[in-house]
């Protein structure tokens, strides 16, 4: 049994004393811990090797203390298991040499055997599990198909993924194609996090903003339902889609355990949209952790106030950004850890 079951006991509804809190990417670049490893070990690298990837899990629990930690991985690693050659280029971010630009071009991807692709997140999990000592949920994570399919067919990261696009209004059957197998490898993936020991998983639909309210619903959530049906049964799941409030109706209805909310949607209006009965996980402006300390404070709790104590995940509205001072991110958690009605 996990001895601080706060975060689970949220995303089952249940009443408690404080909401929980972890950040999005709370494993990472804002850290000087990882920072040194970062100098030693290239970005892959670090993903690949079970022994980093659990210990950099474990890093801002050592610091800070969360409530839950989440495995440090990559999003990307399933289209490489899929035979999509992904890179990680200093001060570029994601490279993919040959993307998929033609129903052709997806003959050569496969949907893999996760055990021999990605065994290596399921050695990281069985690691991190250890050194938690069942003490807080671990959660696992993938990317949604559509957020995946953005990066395979435009080939780096982008402000608006206008090749991704159009490339599902020119040629929509190779896009359901690839989203199909893209979902197909998820649903195996999340489902071997789950049974290795994951607590709970989240889907991070990045791109989803991207897309209209129509076309998300085509293109990308129909393929975030068959991950939350295959799912719901053997863990939690919480569903984060950034600048998609205007599915929050239809995600409230999906089956997942929580929603996760951005920072341009007010706990107001996503109570209001969700009908008021779902968890919610946010949705704090990650820029904002350059205030002040005590500001921090002020703010985090203002937000709690706002949401409500129950059915509440604390969190950012975003991975936290590289430049945060540690005293910053170390207000936030204090502060929900401090909260009193």
């Amino acid at each position: 049994m996990i001895k601080n079951d706060l975060f689970l006991r949220a995303l089952k509804g249940e009443t408690v004393d404080r909401p929980p809190v972890w950040m999005m990417r709370q494993a990472g670049r804002y850290l000087p811990e990882f920072m040194e490893l970062k100098e030693k070990y290239d970005f892959f690298t670090r993903c690949q090797t079970p022994e980093l990837a659990s210990e950099i899990t474990i890093q801002p629990i050592r610091r800070f203390g969360m409530d839950a930690a989440i495995l440090f991985s990559d999003i990307l690693v399933i289209p490489q298991a899929m035979d999509i050659e992904v890179q990680m280029k200093p001060n570029f971010g994601p490279y993919l040499p040959d993307p998929i630009r033609s129903a052709e071009d997806l003959d050569r991807v496969i949907v893999p055997s996760i055990e021999e692709s990605l065994g290596y997140v399921l050695d990281a999990i069985s690691m991190t599990k250890e050194k938690l000592e069942d003490e807080i949920p671990l959660i696992g994570f993938a990317g949604s198909p559509w957020t995946i399919l953005c990066y395979c067919v435009e080939g780096q990261g982008s402000k608006s993924f206008d090749k991704a696009r159009g490339f599902c209004f020119t040629q929509p059957e190779a896009a359901h194609q690839l989203l199909q197998k893209i979902t197909d490898t998820t649903i195996a993936y999340l489902k071997a996090k789950v049974k290795a020991g994951v607590n709970a998983v989240q889907v991070f639909d990045s791109w989803g903003g991207m897309l209209s309210p129509v076309d998300y619903q085509e293109f990308s959530f129909q393929y975030i339902q068959q991950i939350v049906d295959a799912l719901k049964d053997d863990a939690p799941v919480i569903v984060f889609g950034k600048g998609c409030w205007f599915a929050l109706k239809e995600m409230a209805q999906s089956g997942a355990s929580a929603l996760g909310v951005d920072w341009t949607c007010s706990a107001q209006n996503a109570r209001y949209l969700t009908g008021g009965n779902i968890t919610l996980q946010g949705n704090f402006d990650p820029a904002r952790l350059l205030s002040p300390p005590e500001t921090i404070k002020k703010m985090v709790t203002q937000m709690i106030r706002e949401f409500g104590k129950d059915k509440y995940v604390v969190n950012l509205g975003h991975g936290i950004l590289p430049h945060i001072p540690v005293e910053n991110a170390r207000a936030f958690i204090d502060a929900v850890k401090k909260y009193t009605e």
